[in-house]
């Protein structure tokens, strides 16, 4: 594995529906509304058919360190509300796949992201420097985590006033 190979599991419990964390998540557009303390923006380029299957989606995100990353986001596979994975290109060379599981009450959420870091800083610094950029995943994905519970809490009240 080169100095700037990098793999990270990410686990989540969200208390609500699959489907809800699914649409959520599939948005990629709307990631910088709720995640904004990572993602700059997010443009998304679609297929002609509409399929969710081969959108593009145009990124800058940051973390917690100052620099940013410019990458796309490629969805490789959909499979409403299992999961779906995605091939990024750019700033990251690499592969992530989103996992969701319905338990008793809730969903298990798991994000296995295997990623080459080609920005030149990161693939440059990644020999001394690996484990804060390391940390730095971690701190972006606990905002997830965070933003994401608030997300569903606002949408399933919103649900709830509108019955």
């Amino acid at each position: 594995m080169a100095s700037n190979d990098y793999e990270f599991v990410t686990q989540w419990r969200i208390e609500a529906p699959a489907e809800l964390v699914y649409d959520i998540l599939i948005d990629g557009e709307d990631l910088p509304r709720w995640w904004p303390e990572v993602y700059l923006s997010a443009r998304a380029e679609r297929p002609p058919n509409g399929e969710t299957i081969g959108t593009r989606l145009n990124l800058h995100t940051r973390g917690w360190l100052p620099y940013t990353l410019k990458w796309t986001a490629e969805t490789t596979r959909a499979d409403r509300p299992t999961g779906f994975a995605l091939r990024a290109t750019g700033d990251f060379d690499g592969t992530g796949v989103w996992t969701l599981t319905p338990d008793a009450s809730g969903t298990l959420v798991r994000f296995d992201w295997t990623l080459r870091a080609e920005k030149p800083v990161l693939r440059r610094l990644s020999f001394a420097l690996k484990p804060v950029f390391s940390w730095n995943h971690r701190w972006a994905m606990a905002r997830g985590y965070e933003n994401l519970r608030r997300e569903v809490n606002r949408r399933l009240s919103s649900r709830a006033k509108a019955a």
